[in-house]
């Protein structure tokens, strides 16, 4: 009997929820029936208020955390995860397949899509998703591995308006996710803030996880709301310095020297765009040529200061007693990913087509391996070399190709954003798995962010071209206009 209650229960929780995704999704095309643009920027919301509610339910205690991360699962014991995870899937179907159906549904109205990046897409998500978990040695499928292909193709049917909501949406997110995350340093310390923490570049000062996985998951974040401050800051000024802040002191607690160092060139390359001609045009200028002495001077000096480090400076000898400490073995061994890298490896050479399968860094597989903490490869070529086998190594490398050579034809259209967050992406990927697409998470909102952003930089470019030749022909009638209009009468029967 009881299991009678339970399965009818279960079936019309699952009608309820069917006929609320259908009266949703009709809702929301109703409501963008007359605007440009859809609610894709939610997501950001719904994301990270699910990764803070996470972090707040778990009841952890980050003192004395372990170098390598170890990211949260979205699903949890306690009761209002239960109830709050669906309700984000939900309204994240809603919102990405939304957008889908307008597309096709105004297709014939001038919509347009770039097809190499909505292709390269999907060939990446089929070749390391679908493929191994059909085919793998060890397949499995779940419903949230479509999660992210739903709102990768939506993120490609954006146009400029939805990229300028989608990364004031981030902004904002990130910006009271980091307020958050200091605010609980008074309120819950060991929720936030490894106050042991010894193995920094700043001896006695603690190190701030926040309502992140971990720490370095939390400078990520920091570096992409500060990135997404840069594209697009707060119209108030003491509401942007308040965030620049915020975001910088975040960035500066997590104390992640990878992330500081790939904001660092993030924020060179979108300088390089937005300043380098004006720039390179100033070092050049005859006519004041303070700035070119400047620079040869600065360059000159560095070249010396490093000729008298090799001479003189006993820099093997350094480097020998440096890697001799413990900092310099895990620096050598890059924190014990080198022994992950041998098993990913191992793994590929068993199951070179399709790989093991996407279980292959879930728990069991790690407590055969006796690495608990190993929840991925913390490479994403590895991880997808060993999870897809060659099929999704060679999609990963297409897909990395393509985006590559988007960022560079649109960084100038985009303000060098494209750029750093393709930058942002590729730094990322020698630890981490950013581009990993099994299931919708943090590491999610960089991919998505970039691709709304190559989306609709490709589709404001289009327009110019299709109208160049005809705008063209235009301002030349014109100018025949205008000429046979100022002819004096003598030339007039010349021109007819």
């Amino acid at each position: 009997m009881q299991q009678i209650i339970t399965l009818v229960v279960f079936v019309t929780g699952a009608i309820l929820a069917a006929l609320a995704a259908s009266l949703g999704m009709a809702g929301t095309l109703h409501l963008t029936s007359r605007r440009e643009h859809g609610y894709l920027h939610w997501m950001f919301y719904a994301i990270v208020l699910m990764l803070a509610l996470g972090s707040l339910l778990s009841g952890r205690n980050v003192t004395n955390t372990t170098l390598i991360s170890v990211e949260p699962v979205m699903e949890g014991s306690n009761i209002l995860l239960k109830i709050a995870q669906p309700l984000v899937s939900l309204l994240l179907l809603t919102v990405a397949g939304e957008r889908l159906i307008s597309h096709w549904l105004q297709r014939g109205k001038g919509q347009w899509t770039p097809p190499v990046l909505l292709l390269a897409f999907i060939v990446f998500w089929l070749g390391s998703v679908a493929a191994p978990a059909v085919l793998g040695a060890h397949p499995f499928f779940s419903h949230d591995y479509v999660y992210p292909l739903i709102i990768g193709m939506a993120a490609v049917l954006s146009s400029g308006i939805e990229r300028d909501l989608a990364f004031k949406a981030a902004r904002t997110a990130l910006l009271l996710f980091m307020a958050a995350s200091v605010l609980l340093i008074a309120i819950q310390p060991g929720l936030v803030l490894d106050i042991n923490y010894n193995q920094g570049l700043m001896p006695g000062v603690p190190r701030l996880t926040g309502l992140a996985a971990h720490a370095v998951s939390l400078g990520i974040l920091s570096q992409l709301g500060l990135l997404c401050l840069i594209a697009y800051p707060y119209p108030q000024a003491w509401l942007n310095r308040l965030a620049w802040v915020i975001g910088l002191s975040v960035l500066f607690l997590a104390q992640s020297k990878t992330t500081w160092i790939s904001f660092v060139l993030c924020a060179v390359c979108i300088a390089g765009v937005r300043k380098g001609s004006a720039l390179w045009r100033r070092v050049g200028d005859p006519v004041r040529p303070e700035v070119g002495i400047v620079a040869l001077l600065a360059f000159m000096a560095a070249v010396l200061v490093m000729a008298l480090v090799l001479m003189f400076g006993d820099l093997g000898g350094r480097l020998q007693h440096f890697f001799n400490t413990s900092e310099g073995a895990q620096l050598a061994s890059m924190t014990g990913r080198d022994l992950i890298w041998a098993i990913a490896w191992q793994e590929w050479q068993l199951h070179p087509v399709f790989g093991y399968g996407p279980e292959i860094w879930e728990t069991n597989f790690r407590l055969s391996i006796g690495m608990p903490n190993a929840t991925h490869a913390h490479n994403q070529f590895m991880d997808t070399l060993s999870r897809s086998g060659t099929v999704g190594a060679v999609a990963l490398v297409v897909y990395a190709l393509v985006l590559l050579a988007l960022s560079l034809r649109h960084a100038r259209a985009s303000r060098g954003m494209s750029l750093a967050l393709f930058v942002a992406l590729a730094l990322r990927s020698l630890s981490e798995v950013p581009l990993s697409l099994f299931g919708y998470g943090p590491e999610l909102l960089t991919q998505v962010l970039l691709l709304i952003t190559l989306a609709a930089s490709a589709r404001q470019a289009r327009p110019l071209k299709a109208q160049t030749p005809q705008s063209t022909q235009t301002a030349q009638a014109a100018a025949v206009a205008q000429a046979h209009s100022s002819s004096p009468p003598f030339f007039a029967g010349f021109h007819a």
